[in-house]
This record gives C-alpha cells, structure tokens and sequence, in this order.
C-alpha cells in the first residue's frame, strides 16, 4: 500500500544530473539582483571568506603534525564556505561555476551582459568585504605572535610564485587556480546536491579540506589571507598581491569553473537532465 504524500520521506540528495538545472535556476535569482544588491551580496561573500579564513588559522596554529594541522585549516575554512552557501551570498569562485552552467542551457542574449556586470561586482565586492573585515578584526581584536607566524607562512606560500618571476610562473598560478576552482566548483556542486544542511556541509567540508591542502589557488580566498595579513602591517602589498597571485588565480578560476566543472557535466548529462539544451 502507498504510504500518503505526506508520510513520504523528502529526497536527502539531488541526482547529479539534476545538479546543473539548479545551478541555471540559482543563476537567475543572481542575475534578477540590481547591482547593488549584487554588490552587498559580494561584501558579504568577502567578509565571510575572511572569517574562514581566519578560523582556518586559529583551529590549526599550534598542530605541528602537517596532516591534522591541514585538517584542521580546511574545517575552518570551509566554515566561511559554508556561511556563503547557506546565506546565498555572492562570490566570485562559485559564480565561475553556476554562470558557465547557465551558458551552456540558455541563449547567450539572454545572460552574456548580466553575467559580465555579476562577475565583475563579484569579484569587486569580495575584495571590498575581504579588506574591510581583515581592518575591523585587525582593529577590535589581538591574537597571539603564533597566530601572525602561521598567517605569514600561508601568505609566503600564495606568494612562492613571485620569486620566480617569470612569465612561466604566471602560467603555474593560473593552472594552480583552475585546479582550485575545480574542487570550489565540485563543493558548490556537491552543496547544490545537499538537501540537508548537513549533506551539504560533510561534502564541502571534505572537498575545502583537500584544496587547502593541496595549496591550490583560489581569488577570494587568497583576498581574505592577504587582508588578514596586511591589515596588521604583514604580506607582500597589495600591487604585488594582485599581480603575483589575485589576477592570474582569478583568470584560473574562471577556466577551472567553465572548463572542469560546468562543461563536462553538461555534455555528460544533457540528454538525460529536464531543461539541458540539446
């Protein structure tokens, strides 16, 4: 005998092939914002990511044995995630994924000007809200020399880059970014999966865990390390931030969203998915 509707457990997960049909309905409340709307979003998304950020460190100083200590940077971390996903607030790396997805089952008149301004206040508005958070708590809070230690060594790390100084190296930052935004493009996916909050967060927690790890490079993250950093007299500068590590990662993301993420699921699930082009 059927159980009523109402007795009916509700789905815990998305098939994947339902994921990208999400990800164009997500796209649309996004590109339904006015700028402004978009912009606030995107602070909020640059301030949360620096709270990640910091939490990463505070959860990890202290570890001295590499594998919990990269634990324990990708919990904290991923929290910042996490606040971004379930408050929907905008950012730059997560937008790479969803506006390529939506490209590929909508004309293109009907979102290239929108996703262009979106991005572009994404990626504006998440380093407003990364440099305004990394002064506030530079401000209102002391930690620890050991804090500041471990904030310094992930800094040398994102900016290893430049002492190479060579066009090649460049390449290697934009390579290291599409590879970061592959696993922040598989988090967001995975989270789009989720209809639970926490089958949402065990598979972003362990996607986030393995790019922190794996020191791949991820704009707005990168943002919220360096405002962290520089807020307290720390870090490179912001000229050589941007240039050694901010643009090239960015260009990466923005690959690594369209190219490993949203393109191969699309060709792989379009004819079975409700509202994949043909």
């Amino acid at each position: 005998m059927n159980k009523p509707a109402s007795q009916t457990p509700s789905r815990q997960y998305r098939a994947a092939y339902e994921v990208l049909p999400a990800m164009k309905e997500e796209a649309e409340f996004y590109l339904g914002l006015s700028p402004a709307q978009t912009f606030v979003l995107a602070c909020a998304g640059g301030v949360f990511v620096t709270f990640g950020a910091l939490f990463s460190l505070l959860l990890s100083t202290g570890v001295t044995a590499s594998g919990p200590q990269l634990l324990l940077q990708g919990l904290g971390f991923s929290t910042g995630f996490f606040m971004i996903i379930l408050s929907r607030a905008a950012l730059f790396t997560e937008a790479n994924v969803i506006l390529p997805a939506s490209f590929l089952q909508m004309r293109w008149a009907e979102i290239s000007a929108h996703a262009f301004q979106f991005w572009v206040i994404a990626w504006v508005g998440n380093m407003v809200g990364a440099v305004v958070a990394g002064q506030v708590i530079a401000f209102a809070q002391t930690y620890p020399d050991y804090v500041h230690e471990a904030l310094a060594n992930v800094v040398v790390k994102k900016m290893a880059y430049m002492d190479e100084g060579t066009s090649i190296a460049w390449v290697k930052i934009i390579v290291s970014g599409m590879l970061g935004n592959a696993l922040i493009g598989m988090a967001a996916f995975f989270a789009t999966m989720g209809n639970t909050l926490f089958g949402k967060f065990v598979p972003v927690f362990l996607v986030v865990s393995l790019f922190v790890a794996g020191n791949l490079q991820h704009s707005p993250a990168n943002m919220g390390y360096f405002s962290l950093s520089m807020a307290t007299g720390g870090g490179p500068g912001w000229d050589e931030a941007i240039v050694w590590n901010i643009i090239p990662a960015g260009i990466g993301n923005i690959l690594g969203g369209a190219m490993l993420v949203a393109l191969p699921f699309w060709f792989a699930f379009r004819r079975r998915a409700n509202g994949f082009s043909e």
